[in-house]
């Protein structure tokens, strides 16, 4: 699986780093070009949640697609507990694989690591990515965005009961 492989030459997914930040900040912006949201995200927000991962890691965590020193993507995944079930949520955030990277894997490779499916130990056990039980992976996908909700329902994820809604102030 591409997300395990240590050799520096082949992309990897690593925990990221402060050093990492200007090119996860590239890369949202790209994510928010290619796939906008009601509103523009500015780059405040973006670095306050990289500060803040880093330094709040029961919030969750900041990974990039890395090699040789480059980033060439990256996933925030933010931690929630569910009541319902009983246990932490791991919610992908945002998942961005630049596009000369896309099907090969990469996204796919990171799923796949989070849900377990490629250990030996229990699905539920920690892994390097994710060093905490889950109960559930979450994520959202724009209704437009044929490409992710395939590759999303091919690893399994189906479409919630209940419709998210939100407030913002």
């Amino acid at each position: 699986m591409k997300s395990e492989i240590q050799s520096d030459s082949a992309p990897h997914w690593r925990l990221a780093t402060a050093s990492d930040d200007p090119a996860i900040i590239t890369y949202c912006r790209q994510l928010y070009d290619e796939d906008p949201g009601s509103r523009p995200v500015p780059e405040t927000h973006i670095r306050r949640t990289l500060e803040r991962l880093r330094t709040e890691p029961l919030r969750g965590f900041a990974l990039a697609l890395a090699t040789q020193g480059r980033v060439l993507g990256y996933a925030l995944l933010i931690s929630f507990w569910s009541n319902e079930l009983g246990g932490e949520l791991c919610t992908i955030d945002e998942l961005y694989v630049a596009p000369e990277l896309r099907s090969q894997g990469y996204g796919s490779g990171l799923i796949r690591e989070l849900m377990g499916k490629d250990r030996v130990a229990s699905p539920l056990a920690p892994s390097p990515l994710w060093p905490r039980e889950r109960m559930a992976l979450d994520l959202e996908v724009t209704p437009t965005n044929e490409r992710a909700r395939k590759l999303y329902a091919s690893l399994g994820f189906a479409p919630m009961r209940n419709a998210h809604l939100r407030l913002r102030f």
